[in-house]
């Protein structure tokens, strides 16, 4: 019998030093049978039959290059020990490498993120807290950046006048427009993920968001993000099987320069997202320290 492929792995809320508790739960023959299997078409082969991800990026009919798949991150530390999506190895069976944006997404940064004050002294108490506020630990949206550096995979849907991205953490939904509408500059009601929109420079999709909630979460230590924020993305397909992120963060009232940061995604073949309702039977919030 073949493996399961594409191992899902459960996020628990809790009380802790990262206010989360990932629980590794592998998926048994009988209950990996439960979900089709159903193959993802088009893949490129090299000549032994295993998928060719060096191969060019497939394109859509007007000729851009088709972000469309299911996606996991790759390259970086996993939660706790082992590897992958949630502490598994991925699927050609390596282990990711390097810091782990999601818990903290100025790792790569040998300074730590150039925070103003105010905001490095909130991202300590929020830190002694152990992430207790954080929305994720309430079912709330995460936001775009733990989003983009989530364990558990995301879905991009590609059509010529949006993007959509269907995040299996919280079952985040996001809607990029790529149908030349502007940014709206007076919009009264700020978004948990923004309000973006999209347009092709040569290969690569330029995202700019703005329009933030106040007081967000950019990782589970509790680097904030304000309404002052604006946010570009650089989505860029570098070849079939791998995709890049680059993410600029200009937040003048919580940073003293704007910053980026880079995210690499893998596709994930032959599997799809699995339903995440983050608030059914949920019972940790009642034992949250006060």
């Amino acid at each position: 019998m073949k493996p399961a492929v594409g191992m899902r792995f459960a996020m628990k809320k809790g009380v802790g030093t990262t206010g989360l508790i990932t629980l590794a739960v592998s998926l048994s023959p009988s209950l990996s049978a439960q979900w089709p299997s159903y193959p993802t078409p088009a893949v490129p082969r090299l000549p032994d039959g295993r998928p060719n991800l060096s191969a060019p990026a497939p394109r859509t009919a007007d000729g851009k290059p088709d972000l469309s798949g299911v996606w996991q991150n790759y390259g970086q530390a996993p939660l706790s020990g082992g590897g992958g999506t949630g502490n598994a190895p991925f699927a050609d069976g390596s282990l990711p490498t390097g810091p782990n944006q999601f818990r903290d997404i100025g790792s790569w940064f040998k300074e730590g993120l150039p925070f103003q004050p105010w905001a490095a002294e909130l991202r300590k108490k929020r830190m002694a807290d152990d992430g207790k506020d954080n929305p994720d630990a309430y079912c709330l949206p995460m936001g775009n950046m733990q989003f983009h550096t989530h364990p558990q995979p995301r879905k991009i849907i590609q059509t010529p006048d949006l993007v959509l991205i269907l995040y299996e953490g919280n079952a985040g939904i996001r809607q990029i427009f790529t149908d030349g509408r502007p940014l709206p500059d007076n919009d009264p009601q700020p978004w948990w993920f923004g309000y973006s929109t999209g347009t092709w420079e040569g290969d690569t999709l330029v995202v700019r968001t703005a329009g933030f909630r106040d007081g967000g979460w950019l990782d589970i230590y509790g680097s904030p993000l304000t309404d002052a924020a604006k946010m570009t993305e650089r989505f860029r397909r570098v070849n079939y099987g791998n995709l890049e992120i680059e993410i600029r963060v200009d937040d003048p009232k919580a940073y003293t320069r704007p910053w980026d940061v880079t995210i690499k995604q893998r596709i994930m073949l032959d599997t799809e997202l699995i339903e995440f309702i983050c608030l059914e039977n949920e019972k940790s919030t009642e034992h949250f320290a006060k």
